[in-house]
């Protein structure tokens, strides 16, 4: 049964292997998750770890990316993820969901859902998308004791706490700089630098921040979609595809429906279908059969 129900690897160890992987000076790659499934595609292909992007719980609810989810709701949906995969899963919990000691809470329920990390924002909250115009951050050292606040609450030294700053789009990347720093000596252990443009401006921040950096690497932003290889030469530790899978598979549902609509049937598009043989090796349905053979093996006496 191991392996079945639950992941092997324990949440302890997931973060103990996120830790190791953002020293390791390879550049650790953590597809978006819309779900527990395409989490165990993640681990299987062989990526790093996985991500849950804010934004995509937002829109799996059918809800814009502006602050109007709940810390039950995310953490319930990073649990969920975390619990099929062995690899570490890093969390968007946008500005903490409140003041600094709803930043601390925050913190203690990501670690009882077993993550492995998670990312805190210095947007006003509610927040925007990073991608959106129009965002206004918070004074620095507010976001300072929002992130103290996140620290003091950790229970797992080994827990990532993760600075995300949005402000080179609003006060310029040198302004971004300062406050990556700043959050630095706040006890964040990895920054993340919202909305930069090309490899100059992530290399600006390469060469002016001592402790690791994540690169956001979102399709249709403000970004260059710059190669995992790419980052890594500048010196990148950590890469996230937020909203990829997601989109790969709204773009798919929405060809097909619009198909099954015009034509009345889903014939023409069983080549663009994962089959369901391969749904059942990915969910490990055999292994579950096994299990149940291996239970269900007895039986009842006549006087029983």
């Amino acid at each position: 049964m191991t392996g079945l129900l639950a992941a092997t690897t324990s949440a302890a160890d997931k973060r103990v292997a996120f830790r190791a992987g953002l020293a390791s000076g390879t550049i650790q790659r953590f597809p978006g998750a819309f779900n527990p499934l395409v989490a165990k595609l993640i681990q299987e292909i062989g990526f790093e770890g996985v991500y849950v992007s804010g934004a995509v719980v937002s829109a799996e609810l059918g809800l814009p990316d502006i602050g109007l989810t709940t810390l039950s709701e995310v953490a319930g949906r990073g649990g969920q993820v975390a619990r099929v995969t062995d690899l570490p899963v890093l969390i968007d919990a946008d500005t903490g969901f409140g003041e600094p000691m709803n930043a601390a809470r925050t913190v203690t329920l990501l670690e009882d859902a077993g993550l492995a990390g998670c990312h805190l924002e210095d947007q006003v909250n509610p927040k925007r998308c990073g991608h959106l115009d129009g965002k206004a951050v918070v004074p620095a050292d507010e976001m300072v004791r929002r992130l103290r606040a996140a620290v003091s609450a950790r229970r797992d030294p080994n827990f990532v706490i993760c600075a995300r700053t949005d402000a080179a789009g609003i006060e310029g990347i040198d302004a971004a700089i300062d406050r990556a720093r700043a959050y630095a000596d706040a006890g964040a252990d990895l920054i993340f630098t919202e909305a930069l443009s090309g490899a100059a401006d992530f290399e600006k921040f390469r060469a002016a921040v001592s402790i690791p950096l994540l690169a956001n690497m979102t399709e249709f932003g403000k970004s260059d979609l710059l190669p995992a290889r790419t980052l890594e030469s500048i010196g990148y530790n950590a890469v996230i595809y937020p909203v990829s899978t997601l989109r790969l598979a709204m773009w798919a549902a929405e060809t097909g429906l619009r198909e099954i609509h015009e034509t009345g049937t889903q014939a023409g598009l069983l080549d663009r279908m994962q089959h369901r043989s391969r749904l059942y090796d990915l969910l490990q349905y055999e292994r579950y059969n096994e299990f149940d053979s291996d239970i269900f093996t007895f039986t009842l006496g006549r006087n029983q």
